[in-house]
Order: structure tokens, then sequence, then C-alpha cells
């Protein structure tokens, strides 16, 4: 496995463990696994970034910390609008994949349409109509905002 998924896995535990919310102090976390702690930072850039529904906050200096808040909203139409503001002008697959993911497990959509939006946002779909990212970033958004009607 790589160091970049063990420092995903122990960060979702973490964040598990603590009902979503995790404050960490980067040094002491790469010493702990034994990686450089430009990969803690790479890790929580890539995989916990605000598509993926993670909000971070990072405090330089001696006291240092990297604080991590997965999103919960309790309002559907509000993640959906939020889902629609998180989308730039370009989508790729697996960011799709992974906000679908979200709102799946948000209980936004059901299983079945996040499955059926899966497939409407899959590469063969998009393909052949130009940019297929920037194609799926409008199609995703149209899902979104119909949804949220």
């Amino acid at each position: 496995m790589l160091i970049s998924d063990q420092i995903a896995e122990l960060l979702d535990a973490m964040l598990s463990e603590r009902d979503g919310i995790l404050e960490i102090r980067r040094n002491e976390m790469a010493e702990r696994l034994g990686c450089s702690p430009s990969q803690i930072n790479y890790v929580i850039a890539s995989r916990f970034s605000p598509e993926r529904g993670y909000l971070t906050v990072s405090r330089r200096g001696g006291g240092g910390y990297i604080r991590i808040e997965r999103k919960r909203f309790s309002d559907g139409r509000i993640t959906l609008m939020h889902a629609v503001a998180s989308i730039g002008s370009t989508l790729r697959a697996e960011d799709a994949r992974v906000l679908i993911r979200n709102l799946v497990e948000g209980e936004i959509v059901s299983p079945e349409v996040g499955r059926v939006m899966a497939v409407a946002l899959s590469d063969a779909e998009c393909d052949g109509r130009g940019d297929r990212d920037a194609v799926r970033a409008r199609r995703f958004k149209r899902m979104l905002i119909a949804l949220s009607d």
C-alpha cells in the first residue's frame, strides 16, 4: 500500500472517531508515519478537498496545526447548491464519482439516482461531445440544480 493511501486511511479513521473534526500537527503525524510533512500536505490537499466534502484550515508557526472537518448539511438543497458551487468549468470523472458518493452517503440522493448520475457523467457518455470534462461539469451542474427545485 502506498504511503499516501496509508495517510488517507489513518486521517479518515481519525475523522470517524472524532465526529468528523480533526486537528493534527503535520510534523508529528509525519514522524509517526515515517514520511515527510509534504506528503501529509499532499494527501490533505488531494483527498480532503472541498469537492470531496471537507473543509481544511492550516495554521503555520510554532504551534501550527491542520484542521480537517467533514462538511455536514442538514438541508439537502444547501448541499446540492454547495456541490454546484464546488464544480468549476471542468470536472474529472473521478471527482464526479466522489461527489456522487458523498451525495448518496449523505442521503441527499438515493443510491439509484446516484447510479444513474454516474452513468450519465461517465467518460463513455461525455466523450465525442467536445471537451468531456467541460461537458461533464455542465451536465452535473444541471442535474444538481434540477434536483434542488
